[in-house]
C-alpha cells in the first residue's frame, strides 16, 4: 500500500490533482475558524466549553459543517445546503415532466439541472442562515444553560450582514467542490463533507478520555473497527443481474452479442433516508422551541409531549420512531431514484434482455421483485446503523462524543472508497498497478 501512495505522487498529472485538493481541503478547513461579523467569538468559545450539544437538525449541520455551526464562522452552514437542494432536485423529477426531460437529455440537461441546484442552494442557504441566526440571539442554539449572547448587534442591519455573509460562504464552498471535481481528485462535495466529518475523531476521541477513562477509548475504537469493516461489507454488497445482448447488424457492422450485468446494491439509497428522518424529528422540536412558558409560566401539554419523547435520542419512542422513519424512507428514496419501468424499456430498445426472461414488462416485474427484495435488508441496515450512537449513549455514556456511527461512518466509508477507486482508475490508466488489488 505505501509502496502504491509513492507511486501516486511519483505521477505528475495525480501529484498535482492531489496537492490542488489538499490546498481546496485546507482552505475548507480555515475558513471553518473564522467568525462571522459582529459574533461574540469569547462568548461563543465559552459556551462550546460547557460542552452544551446540539440535537436533530442542528447536530446534523454541525456535522457537515465540520464543528463551523457552533463556532458561528463564514462557513457555519457548510455543504447542508447544497445537499438539500441536490435531494430536493431529485425528487422533483416525479413531480415536474420537465426535470425528467432534462434528466435524459444527457449533458446539457444535467448542466440546466446543475444550475437549478445552485440557486436552489443560494435561496437553502438564505432561509437556513436566518433561522440560525435568530436561533442564536435567541441563546437557544447552545442549550438552556448557556445565556451568553453571542451577537454584538442583534438590529437588522446586524443580522442582514450575518445573513449575508453565511451566504457567500455556501457559495464559496460549493464554488470550491466543483473546482476539486474539475481539477482534483474525487467528488469535491463529497470529499469536503469527508473532511468536515474526519476532523471531528479527534476531538471525540479526546474528550472520551477526559470524561472517561483508557479502557472507555479502547472499547470505543474496538466497537468502531467492527462497525467500519461491517458497513465496507454492505456497501459493496450488490446482486448482479446479469444481461445478454442479441446480435444486431447496422450496415455491415455486427454490434452487440455481449454479456453484462446490472448492479443493485444493498443500499442504493446511500445516507439520504438517515437525512430525512433526522430533518422530520426535528421539526416538532423546532416548532416546540418558539413555544415558551405563557405569563402564568404554564406550558402547553404537546410542548411537554414533544420534550420528553422527541428530544431525548435514547428514549425507546424516539429511537423507534426514528428507525421507522429511516425504514420508510429508503424504500420511498429507491422508488425515485431506480425505475425498473425504464431500464426494462432501455433493455428493449438496445436489444438486451435478462437470461430466462421476456423482455418488456415481464423484466420491469423481475427487477422490481429483485429491487423490493434487496431493499428490505438495506433499510434495517441503514436503521441499525443510525441507532448505533443513540445505543451507545446508555451503553457506553459516551454522550455525543460516540464517533462511529450513523451518518459519518456511511459518509467517510462511502466517500473514502469511491475516492481510492478513482486513484486507482487514474493509475491504471497509465500501466500502473493501482491501490485496490
Amino acid at each position: 500500500m505505501l509502496s502504491a501512495v509513492v507511486r501516486v505522487f511519483r505521477t505528475p498529472d495525480l501529484r498535482n490533482k492531489l496537492v490542488f485538493t489538499l490546498f481546496i481541503v485546507a482552505l475548507y478547513r480555515l475558513g471553518s475558524f473564522i467568525p462571522s461579523p459582529l459574533v461574540n467569538y469569547k462568548n461563543v468559545q465559552q459556551c462550546i466549553a460547557q460542552n452544551q450539544s446540539t440535537s436533530g437538525l442542528y447536530s446534523l449541520v454541525n456535522l457537515f459543517s465540520g464543528g463551523a455551526l457552533l463556532q458561528l464562522s463564514i462557513f457555519a452552514l457548510g455543504i447542508m445546503p447544497y445537499i438539500t437542494s441536490s435531494i430536493i432536485i431529485q425528487l422533483l423529477r416525479v413531480v415536474i415532466p420537465r426535470f425528467e426531460t432534462l434528466h435524459k437529455e444527457g449533458q446539457a440537461g444535467q448542466s440546466k439541472l446543475t444550475q437549478y441546484t445552485r440557486y436552489l442552494t443560494i435561496a437553502l442557504a438564505v432561509l437556513q442562515s436566518t433561522t440560525l441566526v435568530a436561533v442564536a440571539n435567541q441563546g437557544a442554539l447552545f442549550g438552556k444553560s448557556c445565556v451568553l449572547p453571542v451577537i454584538k448587534d442583534n438590529t437588522w442591519v446586524g443580522i442582514t450582514l450575518m445573513v449575508l455573509t453565511m451566504t457567500a460562504g455556501t457559495g464559496l464552498i460549493m464554488w470550491m467542490g466543483e473546482l476539486v471535481t474539475e481539477r482534483g481528485v474525487g467528488n469535491g462535495m463529497s470529499l469536503l463533507i469527508f473532511t468536515s466529518i474526519a476532523s471531528r475523531f479527534p476531538a471525540s476521541l479526546y474528550q472520551i478520555v477526559q470524561t472517561k477513562n483508557i479502557e472507555t477509548l479502547i472499547g470505543v475504537l474496538a466497537i468502531g473497527v467492527v462497525i467500519v469493516g461491517l458497513v465496507i461489507l454492505v456497501e459493496q454488497s450488490q446482486r448482479r443481474i446479469p444481461v445478454q445482448y442479441a446480435k444486431r447488424m447496422v450496415g455491415r457492422r455486427e454490434y452487440g452479442g455481449q454479456s453484462t450485468y446490472i448492479p443493485i446494491k444493498v443500499n442504493m439509497a446511500g445516507v439520504v433516508p438517515v437525512i430525512f428522518a433526522s430533518s422530520l424529528l426535528y421539526l416538532p422540536a423546532l416548532i416546540a422551541q418558539f413555544n415558551g412558558p405563557d405569563k402564568n409560566g404554564h406550558v402547553a401539554d404537546w410542548v411537554t409531549w414533544v420534550s420528553n419523547y422527541l428530544t431525548r435520542g435514547d428514549h425507546p419512542f424516539y429511537m423507534a420512531l426514528y428507525f421507522l422513519l429511516i425504514f420508510g424512507f429508503t424504500y420511498f428514496y429507491v422508488a425515485i431514484t431506480f425505475n425498473p419501468e425504464e431500464v426494462a424499456d432501455d433493455m428493449k430498445r438496445y436489444g438486451g434482455f435478462i437470461p430466462g426472461i421476456r423482455a418488456g414488462r415481464p423484466t420491469m416485474e423481475f427487477l422490481d421483485y429483485v429491487l423490493s427484495r434487496i431493499t428490505f435488508p438495506g433499510a434495517i441496515y441503514l436503521g441499525l446503523i443510525a441507532l448505533i450512537p443513540l445505543i451507545a449513549f446508555g451503553l457506553l455514556g459516551t454522550s455525543q462524543n460516540f464517533p462511529f456511527g450513523g451518518t459519518s461512518i456511511l459518509i467517510i466509508v462511502g466517500v473514502g472508497l469511491e475516492t481510492v477507486k478513482q486513484i486507482s482508475a487514474q493509475m491504471q490508466q497509465r500501466n500502473y498497478e493501482g491501490l485496490l488489488k
